[in-house]
């Protein structure tokens, strides 16, 4: 366990000491926001349910950022919610980077627009994590989430970063586990693999460029072979973006239909963030960023991986718009 916690200090950066090992993101996650004592918390309405769901159950108010058409946050937009929360003690929890599009936040501005008000900042970084250079440090965050499986790691196995001289309060009692941060009998066996999979990323991640490539060949076939696509996150080409994300808009078809008949073709993608892809309503990330609710019921995420291959995206560029063009005749939104 010692090896694993050391070697997942040194993909992020940080201090052995410095990290609680969890069964995954949304138990980090609630362990961050409930484990410190605060007045108020600001986040953002394109945080994954992990993080909206708990911080609309918390006892003190939520302040929700609003962001641009891409998923942006403004650091000018996090200073003046601080200044209006006065001497309140503040957590502050944006993502690193977001699931459903990949855009990435400016985590190290916004982290030092929040220190300046004296106030604590969280990041989700579940995606962030072994897929682009993650150093906490660096960014100056005070907390920060991470999940093995979006590394390659076992499912069931995450950790939170606790910057030293940040105090949080047990969520789970039972036990002295974790400089008694999180309570009951550690998983070993998960925890190893979380251990083998950083060190993995660690020598992994200067690939990124070449796997991004896939992602744009996948995304400028698909918007030229199907009209009126549009990539979620992308509408100005600066916009920083995960190299494995991305997340298209078919407007006027529905995203269930999509997907049924993607997967028959044997095609996986979701509607939103993976771990919903059973729900049927439109995304609220895409919806809370400003996409039209026509848009928002087609868009289809995409995930690649490092072990995604060229063959696999031409087959895809190949699939995916037979799939658009045939539904588009069949079954357009409304009928």
């Amino acid at each position: 366990m010692e090896l694993a916690r050391a070697a997942l200090a040194k993909l992020i950066g940080c201090r052995e000491r410095e990290l609680v090992f969890t069964s995954g993101g949304t138990e980090s996650n609630n362990l961050a926001l409930r484990g410190l004592q605060i007045d108020a918390l600001i986040t953002a309405k394109i945080e994954h349910s992990a993080i909206r769901e708990p911080a609309e159950k918390l006892d003190v108010p939520a302040v929700y950022l609003p962001t641009d058409i891409d998923g942006l946050i403004e650091p000018a937009a996090l200073a003046a919610a601080l200044v209006e929360l006065g001497d309140a003690r503040v957590l502050v929890s944006l993502q690193w980077a977001n699931n459903e599009t990949g855009v990435i936040q400016p985590v190290a501005q916004l982290a030092a627009v929040a220190h300046e008000h004296e106030a604590l900042f969280h990041t989700d970084a579940t995606q962030a994590v072994g897929k682009i250079p993650v150093d906490v440090k660096a960014a100056g965050v005070d907390l920060a989430t991470m999940s093995a499986h979006k590394f390659h790691g076992p499912k069931g196995v995450g950790a939170l970063y606790v910057k030293r001289g940040v105090r949080v309060r047990a969520q789970l009692r039972g036990g002295p586990q974790e400089r008694e941060r999180r309570g009951g009998t550690e998983n070993t066996a998960a925890i190893v693999g979380m251990g083998v999979a950083a060190e993995l990323a660690r020598s992994f991640i200067d690939e990124e460029e070449s796997l991004g490539a896939l992602r744009d060949r996948f995304e400028r076939a698909i918007l030229e072979r199907c009209p009126g696509a549009e990539v979620n996150g992308a509408r100005r080409p600066d916009t920083p973006r995960l190299w494995n994300t991305t997340n298209i808009g078919f407007p006027r078809l529905e995203a269930e239909a999509i997907l049924l008949t993607l997967s028959e073709k044997g095609v996986c993608a979701s509607a939103g963030a993976a771990c919903s892809s059973g729900s049927l309503d439109p995304s609220p990330v895409l919806l809370s960023m400003g996409v039209p609710e026509p848009v928002a019921h087609g868009s289809i995420r995409f995930s690649l991986s490092r072990f995604t291959t060229d063959d696999e995206i031409d087959q895809a560029i190949d699939i995916v718009p037979q799939v658009v063009a045939k539904l588009s005749q069949t079954l357009p939104m409304g009928t």
